[in-house]
């Protein structure tokens, strides 16, 4: 087969990974990849942003199937352009990726359904937002409705954070806002394969979303995670299948708008169950780089076989994955680009290019977060201190790291 992934981030990379060692990938191509991709497969230069050409690097170049990586790709509809010109693609159209793209549909289906989640109201007005803010107080959280690339969130402990947060999300015109209850627990991300009600969970991750150790700083895009999950027992996921996935993916068919793709859940066992914190319309970032690479079966052919409706059987390795993101200085507020990167070439580790590129034939930072460094080991304690073993020999002035990644779940005994 000639596969064809749409992106260019770490997730587009494990998701390369996973098709590249398939024994149907007979040609593989990223649209518009990155440098890591370029190892494993041919990268096209094409926008993942520009949906008419990728529709006809797919056509004139006769790919069999296209997965994509980005939430906003999918946004713009690239499903829906793919399916009307009759090629086969793995991501839910326009109006399923709402899913993501309004927290607010989301929410909407949730409520609708009875699937756990924390209580909300959506707000299009600063004043009655900041009223409603006052009466519940503070630790709450505001949402920003559409797409944030993981950052439009504010976990509030303190009032004049949550205020400050409203004043930001309403400096723009025409933004909403989903306020909700604060949960608390142990967090935790479960990714399915899903087309209209079958639903396969592939294994369970944690991410970390604070930029800094212990959970401190703004939310990012995901600073580092690991799986399996000690904390998080086959039940506690058998639970989660059952009151969250599979009526998830019911609801949206009753509600008109069937999912196909990856459905993410960012779920929360709290002290009454587990509960949805998020569902994302695509496989989530950092989690693919470590769940990815404890697959043992065919991932292209689990994707052919759910798209079917036939029977879906995963194996994966008893391995723990940890894998830790290298980010540029000040990142979430701002990135750098053009740090020349040296000594990832021959790392003990696999290594994920979120936020690179070659300049003048050396490898430069382009983005928030730009590595990923992934290890696989028999114990989660192992892989940590292989992880870290690793990513110290990355040399680049600009990069900086958490140091506590898969740590909770350590000392969780």
């Amino acid at each position: 087969m000639k596969i064809l992934v749409i992106g260019k981030g770490g997730r587009e990379h494990a998701l390369a990974y996973a098709c590249h060692k398939s024994s149907l990938c007979d040609e593989l191509y990223m649209a518009p990849g990155n440098p890591g991709m370029a190892k494993i497969g041919t990268c096209v230069d094409v926008s993942d942003s520009d949906v008419e050409g990728l529709v006809s690097f797919a056509k004139e170049n006769q790919i069999d199937l296209s997965i994509v990586g980005p939430e906003a790709t999918l946004s713009l509809g690239v499903v829906d352009a793919f399916q009307k010109a009759g090629l086969k693609i793995f991501g839910p159209t326009k109006a399923a990726a709402q899913v993501e793209s309004s927290k607010d549909f989301a929410k909407k289906i949730m409520a609708k359904y009875a699937i756990p989640t924390a209580a909300y109201q959506t707000f299009d007005d600063l004043e009655k937002a900041t009223a409603y803010v006052k009466e519940k107080g503070a630790p709450i959280v505001i949402k920003e409705d559409g797409l944030k690339a993981g950052k439009g969130v504010t976990v509030a402990q303190e009032l004049s954070e949550a205020l400050e947060a409203l004043d930001i999300a309403f400096s723009q015109e025409g933004n909403k806002v989903v306020i909700e209850e604060c949960l608390v627990g142990f967090e935790f991300s479960l990714i399915c394969l899903v087309h209209n009600e079958q639903v396969i969970p592939l294994e369970i991750a944690q991410d970390h979303k604070p930029v800094f150790d212990g959970d401190k700083g703004p939310n990012t895009g995901g600073m580092g995670s690991y799986s399996p999950v000690k904390k998080i027992t086959p039940e506690i996921v058998e639970n989660a299948m059952e009151t969250i996935m599979k009526p998830m993916a019911k609801a949206m068919v009753q509600e008109g708008v069937p999912f196909t793709g990856f459905l993410y859940g960012g779920l929360m066992l709290t002290q009454d169950g587990v509960k949805v914190i998020e569902f994302n319309a695509r496989f989530g970032d950092p989690e693919a780089e470590v769940v990815l690479p404890r697959l043992e079966s065919d991932f292209v052919q689990a994707i052919l076989d759910v798209m079917a409706n036939k029977p879906v059987q995963l194996t994966w390795s008893s391995k723990v994955s940890h894998g830790v993101v290298l980010a540029s200085t000040n990142y979430p507020a701002s990135s750098t680009k053009g740090a020349v990167i040296k000594n990832t070439e021959d790392l003990d580790a696999l290594v994920f290019h979120m936020g690179t590129k070659t300049k003048d034939g050396q490898l430069v930072t382009d983005g928030g977060r730009v590595l990923m460094v992934v290890t696989l080991e028999d114990t989660l304690e192992e892989a940590f201190a292989h992880t870290y073993k690793e990513v110290e020999k990355i040399e680049c002035t600009d990069l900086f790291y958490r140091h506590d990644i898969g740590k909770k779940d350590m000392d969780h005994e």
